[in-house]
């Protein structure tokens, strides 16, 4: 009897190696994509929080895919009682300053747990994809996957994603030094069946008024027909949408590009600047935001996102006008 438990432990330590390098690259980029989808098509009840620095936020999220599509509804547990509606690729904001509530409209923005895209080949050029252990994250087993930048112009991810349904449960975004950043993890979550529409409504403010915020004009643009040109991109990165945004409270309509590897993405914002004003020029960090702005031609130029002051550098500096 002892020789047969001995022999079944020999075994369980010549299995172990194995189970730890069982799930190959391939796999492993199949996982991330899974958790991509997940996110879209699971039903699920949670909290999750962001973290960066000393900022340290809270969110409840409700997400549910019916026959007639996907419904979100995010609530902010910290500070004012901010409410986010997500109908599709639709976007409702509900925002009480002071005796009002005001009422925004967007269009889509990632947030988590989708926070993951289908990811393109393109990606694996720009990323080292690595298992690295397991962990608990809201009441789930996740299996934690590291990409890690083959260059200098992208951070390194850590993310969690559960073992059982593939849905993404912690995001872990590391800087150079290999230190956090930012961090975004389920505190709670329970897979839920579909329920009614009774939830996908807001908390109604009694005796306040509710005003609906101007939307930005949006129109698609070709900036190189305006004589513009973005000369050289960062490694892996490219335009991946490119429009003209009249803004409210602007004369002149602003140009947005951003540009994306696939995970990260930089905007890029082109404007004229008004008589007498002084270009903003310079970085500015917070956190693991990067903005780089100068001057071109009359033209400001801001290049802003999540990724490391050599790729918003790189991008605003690589912007000119041919007259």
């Amino acid at each position: 009897m002892l020789r047969l438990a001995l022999r079944h432990f020999i075994v369980l330590l010549l299995l172990a190696p194995l189970s730890a390098v069982a799930a190959s690259e391939e796999d492993l980029w199949l996982m991330l994509n899974k958790a991509g989808q997940a996110a879209h098509k699971l039903n699920y009840k949670g909290i999750f929080v962001y973290q960066s620095g000393r900022n340290v936020s809270s969110m409840q999220i409700i997400h549910m895919n019916y026959a007639q599509g996907e419904y979100a509804r995010l609530v902010s547990l910290d500070g004012q009682p901010r409410e986010v509606f997500r109908q599709g690729n639709d976007v409702v904001i509900y925002n009480p300053r002071n005796e009002k509530v005001l009422i925004e409209k967007r269009r889509i923005q990632s947030s988590f747990p989708a926070v993951l895209p289908g990811l393109p080949e393109t990606l694996k050029a720009s990323y080292q994809v690595r298992k690295i252990g397991h962990e608990r994250v809201g009441g789930r087993d996740g299996i934690i996957i590291s990409l890690e930048p083959r260059d200098e112009f992208r951070y390194g991810y850590k993310f969690s994603v559960d073992r059982e349904f593939g849905l993404l449960l912690k995001s872990v975004m590391l800087n150079e030094h290999n230190e956090m950043i930012e961090q975004v993890a389920f505190s709670q979550l329970a897979l839920m069946d579909t329920e009614n529409m009774d939830w996908f409504r807001p908390e109604v403010s009694p005796g306040k008024t509710y005003v609906m915020q101007p939307e930005e004009t949006v129109t698609p643009a070709l900036l190189e027909g305006e004589g513009w040109v973005v000369a050289q991109l960062p490694s892996g990165f490219r335009k991946v949408e490119q429009v003209k945004r009249k803004v409210p409270g602007k004369s002149s309509p602003v140009h947005h590009l951003v540009f994306s590897d696939g995970l990260a993405s930089v905007s890029l914002f082109i404007e004229i600047l008004g008589k007498g004003v002084q270009p903003k020029l310079g970085l500015v960090a917070q956190g693991g935001t990067n903005v780089y702005a100068n001057a071109v031609d009359g033209y400001q130029i801001i290049v802003v996102g999540e990724v490391p002051e050599a790729t918003v550098r790189q991008i605003a500096n690589a912007v000119s006008f041919k007259k």
